[in-house]
Formats: structure tokens, C-alpha cells, sequence
């Protein structure tokens, strides 16, 4: 269940050396898929009205996923337990095939808010695997973006964590094999992973196109220039996000002295900017922005009032919601029809 955050305190304005400022990073926070995600739920519940369920997180965010249930929405872990005919939205990770059918089976009504760029890797998956090729799949284990790509072709998937996984990669054919990632893994590390299986097996063929996705490329890169200025990196993401996570290991790998992930402002802990100028601010790709701002507020209090952003890229992205939401209830289209809320 989503934690209820902690009471908001005041940070102290304790002296250090040098200016006090935040470093901003941009892109942060919410990708177009997410959007998709989240505006799908809301969607839902008012032209269906609640309940309305939902498998899994819709995305991995604990304030989103607690927002949403107070609109009425009901998280579960298996089309099993919505109650048959039920409206049941998938999440931004997407499904494998043997869920649509469960769900088919249990006469429920289905909104698939699987990010599209998800959705491109299941369909690669279909493509190699009917051309039997053994795909290898770079991802962690247990993540459900994995499961579901694993899902769409389950006898030619062999699971890839990282670069220390390459040396007991087991193939049938080094001439017929291919590589596809889960799109919200680092940047480095995945080409890390790649570059020592091409080392093994230099036939390795490619994605038709990048796997992962622009909103964590974006992020990264972000981060990146954050953290070359930053004494500390504070991230705004969930645990079981997983590009927030990375976001802490790219920012310590760049040059930032410590890197911090909360959920909430009132996480960030008075000893992290013990004589600390600068710190820099960056948020995940399923992060609103006003646990940005309450960071930031938070700061402002403690004397870091001076933000400057750091911009990288210009994201304009929006993906239309699914077929069964582009309707308002009398019929007419919507006007969030194409692309939630927009930027």
C-alpha cells in the first residue's frame, strides 16, 4: 500500500561556504506514457464511475497510485481478483498475453494503458521470435515491463540483469540471436551489457530501433550535466522505479558527492546539506511535479532560494489515450483525447 507522507518540517538555514543555490534538471518528472497512464485512469472512472481497477501500479509512483484511490480506483495483483465484467485498466509496464487472455476469460472489460514504447519492444519480441530467433532480453528480473516482454515470447526470451550475467549466457545459435532492453534501465550500463555480449558473440544482432526511451535517455542526460555542479543530488522517485533509481546512480557516477531518492520532501534529512552549496533537483519519469515544488519549497527554506535549471532537451511528446477513452460520455470526442494533460 502507498505510505501517507511523513509531516512536513523546516529544514534550517545553516551557514556554508559558497552561494546557495539548486541546480534544476530538465526534462524531470512525468513522460508522455505516464501522462497516458494516469489520465487513462481517471478516464475510466468518470465515464464508468468506481470502482474501477487496476493490475498492479498504474505506474511506480506511491503519490500517484494514492491519489488515484481516492478518486475510486482498486489496485490489484491478478485480473483474478476484479470481479468478472469489471473494467480493469493494465498498467504503463504492459502485460503478456497470457493476462489479456485471463482477463478475456473472466469476461472483464480491458483499457490497455501500456506505454507505446513499451508496446514497440512486445511487438520486436513477436517479430524475432517468429523468426526464431533467441532474443536477449536486458532487464531485471521480477520487473513487470520484463514479464510482460518475456510474456509475448516466453520459449525465445533469456533474461540479461546486466553485464555480470553475460559470462553464463547460454545460446543455441550465436548466428540468430538478438538484443532488446527494457526501456527504463541506464543508459551506460545497458551499452555496457551489450558491448560484452557482442564481445561473445559478435554476430548479435540489434533492435530496429533504440529500446530505451526517451524520457529516461533525457533524464539521464539531465542528470548527467547536474551532476558535474551538484555537491548532492536529491531525486524525487519511488523505490520500485526503476529509472528514479538509476537517476541516483547516474548522478553518482557523474561527479555528485552523495545522491538521495525520496517520495516526499519531508524525506530529505538535515545532515545531507551539512555544508552543501549546491544541490541539484531531478524527478523520475512517473513523478508530478508538485513533489518537485514541495522540494524545492522545502529548500527555499533552508536558504537555498537561488534555482537554476539546467535544460538538456525540450520534450513535446503526447500519445493519444486508448480507443475505449477518446469519448466523453455524451459520445463526443474528448479533449484529452490526444495526449492526457499535454506539457
Amino acid at each position: 500500500m502507498p505510505r501517507i507522507p511523513g509531516a512536513r518540517r523546516r529544514l534550517q538555514d545553516n551557514p556554508v561556504v559558497g552561494h546557495k543555490r539548486v541546480l534544476l534538471a530538465a526534462p524531470r518528472g512525468y513522460c508522455a506514457g505516464v501522462d497516458r497512464a494516469v489520465v487513462a485512469v481517471e478516464k475510466a472512472l468518470d465515464l464508468y464511475g468506481a470502482p474501477v481497477y487496476v493490475r498492479k501500479q498504474i505506474v511506480h509512483n506511491v503519490h500517484v497510485v494514492s491519489e488515484l484511490e481516492q478518486q475510486g480506483a482498486i489496485f490489484v495483483d491478478e485480473v483474478d481478483e476484479v470481479p468478472p465484467g469489471a473494467h480493469v485498466v493494465f498498467s504503463a509496464h504492459g502485460v503478456s498475453p497470457a493476462v489479456v487472455n485471463a482477463a478475456a476469460a473472466r469476461g472483464l472489460q480491458a483499457i490497455d494503458a501500456t506505454c507505446p514504447l513499451v508496446t514497440k519492444v512486445h511487438r520486436e519480441a513477436v517479430r524475432f521470435s517468429r523468426d526464431d530467433f533467441q532474443i536477449l532480453l536486458i532487464g531485471h528480473e521480477g520487473h513487470e515491463e520484463v514479464e510482460g516482454t518475456a510474456g509475448e515470447a516466453p520459449d525465445h526470451v533469456t533474461l540479461v540483469n546486466g553485464p555480470g550475467d553475460v559470462d553464463s549466457i547460454v545460446v543455441d545459435d550465436p548466428d540468430k540471436i538478438v538484443w532488446l532492453s527494457q526501456t527504463t534501465l541506464s543508459v551506460d550500463e545497458t551499452m555496457e551489457t551489450v558491448r560484452r555480449l557482442r564481445e561473445r558473440f559478435p554476430n548479435l544482432q540489434d533492435p530496429p530501433s533504440d529500446d530505451i526511451c526517451y524520457a529516461t535517455q533525457n533524464r539521464q542526460v539531465a542528470i548527467k550535466k547536474v551532476a558535474e555542479q551538484a555537491e548532492l543530488v536529491i531525486v524525487v522517485g519511488s523505490a520500485n522505479s526503476s529509472n528514479s533509481v538509476r537517476l541516483v546512480e547516474v548522478a553518482l557516477e557523474y561527479g555528485a558527492k552523495a545522491a538521495y531518492r525520496v517520495d516526499y520532501a519531508s524525506e530529505i534529512k538535515q545532515e545531507w546539506l551539512d555544508g552543501v552549496a549546491s544541490v541539484g533537483v531531478t524527478s523520475g519519469a512517473s513523478v508530478p511535479e508538485v513533489l518537485v515544488q514541495e522540494v524545492l519549497d522545502d529548500l527555499a527554506g533552508a536558504g537555498y532560494q537561488d534555482v537554476q535549471e539546467v535544460k538538456t532537451a525540450e520534450e513535446d511528446l503526447m500519445f493519444s489515450l486508448p480507443k475505449e477513452l477518446r469519448k466523453d460520455i455524451s459520445g463526443k470526442q474528448d479533449a484529452r483525447a490526444l495526449g492526457g494533460r499535454g506539457r
